[in-house]
């Protein structure tokens, strides 16, 4: 009898912990949201922005978005890029945390008419940071690189590329 009431104990016990585990990991999300949102980049005061967040073992990746939800721009931080910049493919030129680099033209399959840019920096501690951004407008374009060419990032300074 002993044993069926500490089965009973034990399984009721994990009912309530199945029950919690989706509120914890759900939770846990949030808090790992929050504390890689620290890692992004600094956001322009003045741009209303904020950031939507994701890490991995390896990376963060960052959307920096207006108050409707829109993406502006993202920013990707890991210790390596699938991005390969083509001289062909240079745009403006731009300066970053201080640091002179190119954006490049890209182009999204879907939505032939999108202004596509992206630039890649490389960061003093061995990291590299993908920024892309897309826009469906010329002003819409420039609001987007003023913004993330306002950018700061923490910590070590960065090294231009």
């Amino acid at each position: 009898m002993f044993g069926q009431r500490l089965f009973h104990v034990r399984k009721g016990v994990r009912m309530n912990l199945l029950r919690i585990l989706p509120l914890a990991c759900l939770l846990a999300a949030g808090a790992a949201q929050a504390q890689s949102a620290g890692e992004c980049p600094q956001l322009p005061g003045d741009a209303n922005l904020t950031w939507s967040a994701m890490t991995g073992d390896d990376f963060v990746f960052c959307k920096a978005l207006r108050e409707d939800g829109g993406e502006v721009f993202a920013v990707m931080i890991s210790k390596d890029s699938p991005f390969d910049p083509r001289r062909a493919d240079r745009a403006e030129k731009a300066v970053i945390d201080g640091h002179e680099m190119r954006w490049y033209r890209g182009e999204i399959a879907s939505a032939p008419n999108a202004e596509v840019r992206e630039a890649l920096i490389k960061l003093d501690d061995g990291r590299v940071a993908h920024i892309s951004l897309h826009a469906d407008s010329e002003p819409e374009l420039a609001e987007a690189l003023d913004q993330a060419q306002s950018l700061r990032f923490r910590g070590p300074q960065l090294s231009s590329n």
